[in-house]
């Protein structure tokens, strides 16, 4: 049997180098005051918002790599699909940042946003789907209201920006709202998990 220590390592550098990647895209102001650092307010706030999804995610996976007790290559893959679109946040971050939060730029965010979800709930069935051995994922997840929210706000955040200047601001409440409910602490795998006897 496959274990799933080589995927939760392969993970975690995986976005710490994207989180490196999203940080080095802010650079020093040319000059020495307040107001050159003030300029740099959308690429901070970008990154900010990229940087707590980002955590979220690695958050979330910690607590899922909890009741995987069967690796199958299936897995393996939805894993990688997840990581590839993590690693798409760095450059629609800086691309929103730069742009001051164009309707372009926002809409690419918000796609990305709602594939990196995608790709969580098809790991997330992948693990179920493994075998009755990963029997406490499905336990914890139940109707998953949480994630169905997410997506919906996803598909608001990409399509509020086509409607003009005031959509673009819509998108980005869609998306803030969304990092704001995953900060409240999710403890559905912990209590699953509490209530189950360890051998």
């Amino acid at each position: 049997m496959m274990t799933k220590s080589r995927m939760e390592a392969f993970s975690d550098g995986v976005l710490a180098i994207i989180i490196t990647i999203m940080v080095l895209e802010l650079h020093v102001p040319e000059g020495h005051g307040w107001s050159e650092l003030g300029a740099l307010w959308p690429k901070v706030a970008a990154y900010v918002i990229s940087f707590v999804y980002v955590g979220i995610y690695w958050n979330n996976h910690h607590h899922l790599m909890h009741t995987v007790r069967r690796v199958t290559g299936g897995i393996l893959w939805a894993n990688l699909h997840l990581l590839f679109w993590l690693s798409l946040f760095p450059f629609v971050s800086g691309w929103a940042g730069e742009s001051h939060f164009a309707r372009e730029p926002m809409t690419a965010y918000g796609v990305v946003a709602l594939m990196a979800a995608l790709a969580y709930t098809i790991l997330v069935r992948t693990i179920i789907g493994a075998g009755e051995q990963n029997h406490l994922l499905a336990d914890a997840i139940g109707t998953d209201a949480k994630g169905n929210f997410s997506l919906v706000a996803y598909v608001v955040a990409i399509m509020a920006p086509l409607l003009g200047a005031w959509g673009v601001w819509a998108s980005g409440v869609a998306l803030v709202a969304v990092a704001l409910v995953w900060l409240i602490p999710d403890r559905r795998i912990e209590r699953v998990l509490d209530a189950t006897p360890h051998p």
